[in-house]
C-alpha cells in the first residue's frame, strides 16, 4: 500500500483528503507537526506528498525546495492559489504536478494514479496493440519495422499511453514536458503533437490520438 503524506493544515480539508485516499485504496497520512514539518516528511517517508502553499511557519514552496534538496519523493502541490505564476514557481521547484482548490477528487486520484505509473515504467518496456514501446530507447516497433521518436514526442506519447482512455488535457501534457526538463511553448506542443500523429498514421495507427475539444486528447 502507497503512504500519501498531507501537508495541509485546514483540518477539514485534510481528513477530506485523508478519506478519499483511504477510499482509493492508499494510505492517507496527516501531518500534524508544523514545527518541525521537515523533519516529519523525513521521518514518515512518504511515497508521495500532497503539499499546500499556504501551511505554518514555513511557506509550502519553501518546504518543496528543502525536499528536493535531499528527495525525489512525488510531491503535488495542492492550493487555493490558482495564478499561473505560483504555478510556474511550483513546478521550476521541483513539484511533479499543481491541483488548485477546489479540486475535483476524481482528477487528483487520476493524477496521483498517473505519477506511480510513471514511476514504476519509466523505462520499462511498454505495449501499446501489438507495438513494443522503448521510453529509454525513444522507439517503438512491431515484429517487421521500428519508429524512431525524439524526446518530446516520447514524453507525449508515454503519458497518454499511461493515461489510455482518459481524457489528457494540453495543461497536463506541458506539465510532463516540464517535469521531464522540456521547456516548451504552446505551439511547440501543437507541432510534437502534428508530428507524433504524421508518425504513427505512417505506422499504420491513423486517428491513435483523438482530439476533444476545449478538452484536450485521448489516446484510444
Amino acid at each position: 500500500m502507497k503512504n500519501i503524506l498531507i501537508v495541509e493544515d485546514d483540518k477539514v480539508i485534510s481528513d477530506e483528503l485523508k478519506n478519499l485516499l483511504d477510499n482509493a485504496g492508499y494510505n492517507g497520512i496527516i501531518l500534524k507537526d508544523f514545527d518541525n514539518s521537515l523533519e516529519e516528511v523525513k521521518k514518515i517517508n512518504p511515497d508521495l506528498i500532497l503539499l499546500d502553499i499556504n501551511i505554518p511557519k514555513l511557506n509550502g514552496e519553501l518546504v518543496l525546495q528543502k525536499i528536493r534538496k535531499e528527495s525525489n519523493v512525488p510531491i503535488i502541490m495542492v492550493t487555493s492559489k490558482n495564478s499561473e505564476a505560483d504555478e510556474v514557481l511550483s513546478m521550476s521547484y521541483g513539484a511533479d504536478d499543481y491541483i488548485t482548490k477546489p479540486y475535483n477528487p476524481t482528477i487528483l486520484l487520476l493524477r496521483i494514479n498517473a505519477i506511480f505509473k510513471r514511476m514504476e515504467n519509466k523505462n520499462d518496456v511498454l505495449t501499446y496493440n501489438n507495438l513494443v514501446v522503448d521510453p529509454k530507447k525513444g522507439i517503438i516497433k512491431n515484429e517487421k519495422k521500428e519508429l524512431i521518436l525524439t524526446k518530446n514526442e516520447m514524453i507525449i506519447f508515454t503519458f497518454l499511453l499511461f493515461n489510455r482512455g482518459n481524457i489528457v488535457t494540453r495543461d497536463d501534457l506541458m506539465t510532463d514536458l516540464w517535469n521531464n526538463n522540456e521547456y516548451i511553448n504552446d505551439n511547440a506542443l501543437n507541432v510534437n503533437i502534428s508530428r507524433l500523429r504524421t508518425k504513427l498514421t505512417d505506422f499504420g495507427y491513423e486517428d491513435a490520438i483523438e482530439t476533444r475539444k476545449g478538452q484536450g486528447y485521448i489516446l484510444k
